[in-house]
């Protein structure tokens, strides 16, 4: 009896011991899941468009409590314009390093050995997405779907002339957006995070307003059109007040798309495990009311590159104020760590992990330098001072406007800011490689469309751009056989495309010729249809524009062409003239066919 209940008790035991021992490798075997990323970027929202920031001419509750529950910094730094900032987030390094010098014609792409923030989540299991404005290269391998995003909606351009159910590209391929494009992009990121939502998700959504064309919904613009507008504040003579209005109703209109996504969040239990920034890529496009800064858009001062910088994680960061300077190519390395993965890739980083400050660690956090460049302008700042472009100290503690330079500054704190200045210059501004020539390439063998925009091309003889500004243009004035517009492209795969082109044209043009020549090769067709276009949606641009007009461009297939591999000029012409004017052109499309 006595050995029965031994063995008994022994079995309890063992079983008891190898219960303990389970549960603690299961503990040490269980790895928590990988939060999901959601970085919002807006475009042209200045540090004061926000409510949380102290403009009580704005109503942005969804961001203010955004930031109110999640992590504010009160110092975080982009560049003073678009393209830039968005090389800095992709690749954490100095936007110098990726060759980032216009805003447009190629200056704007990456270089092809740059590694992105989507690269490197690809590689650790995520599922990638960028919806909106991209920015850093339209043709492939520069085009987003070939720098680590699965998904791609939205433009490559720099800004675009049309907001309302505009031509837009889905993975490289053209299709037309449905309503206001803010609304349009959210809901095409909803649906991605829907669709991913049990499997760690990566979303970059790229808004691109308030940049102008300021054109706003009525439902939007109603609120704001007889609404006061602070005319006291520091560059009040220079603030166009109806401008002030529409960036202010886009910047509502934002406000309400995030909220959607944090309600979705919520609806789908995802917001304990899903970080989302919202940020700006520079300052404001006009001189509305800004905290006081000096600058806007374009300028390295404070106003010009200081930018809201949110961080949201429930249950994972509190709430708190940051005040330490950080900045853009800090978001690539903070990532990276928050998220527990690890960067597969050599390329040294420029950016360091706020993860210590994000976290409330009682880490020391090190002085540190930031950079600001564009146009040779460089300006330095530290946590106290600026040395601005002109070489003038500001104490940004006491002066924060930068109001009044030091008079006589300390010869220590201005010995170390312009040494530190001069070493960027010479050792990352010197990477800079303004004389690149831009070739823009045809037919790379992940993608199947290549379009090359108006943009991207040379007009030649009586042929106009529809804008001074490259963006989201289309050639006009096209009256001779003589006239053409050329582009300078690589062709990288040899063999046959279909090219379509999207055109505009009065009734008198039906009839005409166009031609399309690379080489010896050469299609043409005849225009068989009028497309006697109106400027679009026209009727939503609060104030008067700077960029060009849209039209409803239509498709116009040319037929196959035989494209050899090299650098060859494509050459579009007109063989035949029916009218006084030949066609509008916006786009030229080339799909790769075998």
């Amino acid at each position: 009896m006595k050995s029965s209940q031994n063995l008994v008790y022994i079995n309890l035991i063992l079983l008891g011991i190898g219960m303990l021992f389970s549960q603690s490798c299961t503990s040490e075997t269980q790895e928590s899941p990988k939060p999901n990323i959601i970085l919002i970027v807006t475009d042209d929202q200045g540090w004061g468009d926000l409510g949380v920031n102290g403009n009580p001419y704005i109503n942005t509750p969804n961001i203010d409590q955004l930031a109110n529950q999640g992590v504010q910094f009160t110092r975080f730094y982009v560049n003073p314009v678009c393209s830039p900032t968005r090389a800095e987030i992709l690749t954490g390094r100095y936007h110098p390093r990726s060759n980032i010098y216009s805003t447009s014609e190629g200056g704007e792409r990456m270089d092809l050995d740059e590694k992105t923030i989507a690269d490197i989540f690809q590689a650790n299991g995520y599922s990638t997405a960028a919806f909106g404005k991209w920015h850093n290269g339209s043709q492939s391998p520069y085009h987003p779907n070939d720098r680590g995003f699965e998904e791609f909606y939205g433009f490559t351009s720099g800004h675009w002339g049309n907001y309302f159910s505009p031509m837009l590209e889905r993975n490289g391929e053209v299709t037309t957006g449905n309503g206001f494009i803010i609304d349009d992009l959210t809901d095409h990121a909803m649906e991605f995070i829907e669709k991913s939502s049990d499997q760690p998700f990566f979303v970059y959504l790229a808004y691109n307003t308030p940049h102008s064309p300021m054109q706003v919904p009525d439902v939007w613009w109603d609120k704001y059109k007889n609404a006061p507008i602070d005319t006291t504040h520091r560059y009040a003579d220079k603030d166009i007040l109806d401008k002030t209005r529409a960036a202010y109703a886009l910047c509502e209109n934002i406000d309400w798309n995030v909220g959607k996504i944090m309600s979705q969040l919520e609806r789908l239990e995802l917001q304990e495990n899903t970080l989302v920034i919202y940020m700006s890529d520079n300052g404001p496009n006009g001189w509305r009311w800004n905290d006081g800064l000096k600058g806007v858009k374009g300028s390295t001062d404070e106003g010009g590159v200081r930018s809201p910088f949110i961080v949201f994680w429930k249950d994972h960061l509190k709430p708190q104020l940051i005040a330490q300077v950080a900045s853009a190519i800090d978001i690539l390395p903070s990532l990276v760590d928050l998220a527990g993965i690890t960067n597969p890739f050599d390329k040294p980083l420029d950016g360091v992990s706020l993860k210590p400050l994000l976290m409330g660690s009682d880490e020391e956090w090190k002085d540190r330098y930031v950079y600001s460049h564009w146009n040779g302008n460089v300006s330095i700042r530290n946590q106290q001072y600026i040395l601005d472009k002109d070489g003038q100290l500001y104490d940004l503690s006491t002066d924060p406007g930068q109001l009044n330079p030091i008079a006589e500054p300390s010869q220590n704190v201005m010995s170390e800011l312009v040494s530190a200045k001069d070493a960027w210059i010479n050792s990352v501004l010197s990477e800079l490689n303004r004389d690149r020539e831009e070739i823009f390439p045809v037919g790379y063998k992940e993608s199947k469309f290549t379009l090359l925009p108006a943009r991207d091309g040379l007009p030649h003889g009586n042929i106009k751009r529809s804008s001074i500004h490259p963006n989201s243009s289309f050639f006009t004035n096209w009256k001779a056989k003589s006239d053409s517009v050329t582009w300078d492209t690589e062709i990288l795969t040899s063999g046959n495309y279909k090219a379509t082109i999207y055109y505009a044209c009065a009734e008198s043009a039906v009839g005409s010729s166009i031609l399309l020549r690379h080489q010896g090769n050469e299609v043409s067709t005849v225009v068989t249809e009028a497309n006697e276009s109106d400027f679009v949606a026209v009727e939503y641009d609060r104030v008067a524009r700077d960029e060009s007009f849209e039209k409803d461009f239509k498709p116009l297939e040319l037929g196959l062409i035989q494209l050899e591999k090299g650098r060859h000029p494509l050459v579009l012409k007109a063989s035949e003239i029916a009218g006084p004017e030949f066609i509008e052109v916006r786009l030229l499309v080339l799909e790769r066919v075998d």
